[in-house]
C-alpha cells in the first residue's frame, strides 16, 4: 500500500487521508455610491503635510479632496494637459 502522500499524488487517496481545506471565497468590499467609478491617487508624505492641509481646508471651509483636485487641476494646467478636475 502507496503511502498517503503518493496515494493523493497518484489520485487515488484513500478516506482517512487529511485533506486541504478548501479555499474561502474573495471577499470584494463594496463601494460606497460617492467612490463608484474613481479610483484612489496617494502618496506617502511627511505627517506635517496632512496637517498643513487639513488646516488650510478648515481654514477654507472645504475639503481635503477638493483642496488636492485644485493643485491637480493647476498642475495639469502647469504641464500643458487637459483639464480633467
Amino acid at each position: 500500500m502507496a503511502n498517503s502522500l503518493q496515494a493523493a499524488l497518484d489520485g487515488s487517496a484513500n478516506d482517512d487521508a487529511p485533506k486541504p481545506a478548501a479555499k474561502k471565497p474573495a471577499k470584494t468590499k463594496a463601494r460606497k455610491p460617492s467612490r463608484e467609478g474613481t479610483v484612489l491617487v496617494g502618496a506617502h508624505f511627511d505627517p506635517e503635510v496632512q496637517k498643513q492641509l487639513r488646516m488650510i481646508a478648515a481654514e477654507e471651509g472645504t475639503t481635503n479632496r477638493a483642496l488636492i483636485a485644485e493643485a491637480l487641476g493647476m498642475l495639469f494646467k502647469k504641464k500643458g494637459k487637459k483639464a480633467i478636475l
